[in-house]
C-alpha cells in the first residue's frame, strides 16, 4: 500500500505546502488542512496566518539544523516564504 500524497512528493507544492492533491489525502486520513492565506480578505484568514506564521517560526527556530535553517530549499523555508511570513 502506497503512504498518502500528503506524504510523498506527489502531494507537495515545490514552492512549499500542500497542493490540491495533498490535502484531499491529508482530509481523507482525517485531517482539516485549507489552502494557504497569503493575502487574507477577511479576519478569519487574518488569524490563521498570523498562527502559522508564529507557529511555523518557533518551529524552524527550535527545530531545524543550522544548515536547514539557512537552505532556501528547505521545505520550513518555503512555505513560510509562501505564506509571506516576515
Amino acid at each position: 500500500m502506497k503512504t498518502p500524497a500528503w506524504q510523498r512528493k506527489a502531494g507537495q507544492s515545490p514552492s512549499g505546502g500542500l497542493n490540491a492533491a495533498g490535502r484531499a489525502s491529508a482530509k481523507a486520513a482525517g485531517h482539516n488542512l485549507k489552502p494557504p492565506a497569503p493575502a487574507p480578505k477577511t479576519k478569519a484568514a487574518a488569524g490563521r496566518k498570523a498562527s502559522f506564521c508564529a507557529r511555523m517560526s518557533g518551529m524552524k527556530a527550535k527545530l531545524t539544523s543550522e544548515k536547514t535553517a539557512s537552505d532556501p530549499k528547505s521545505r520550513i523555508n518555503l512555505s513560510l516564504k509562501k505564506w509571506k511570513c516576515p
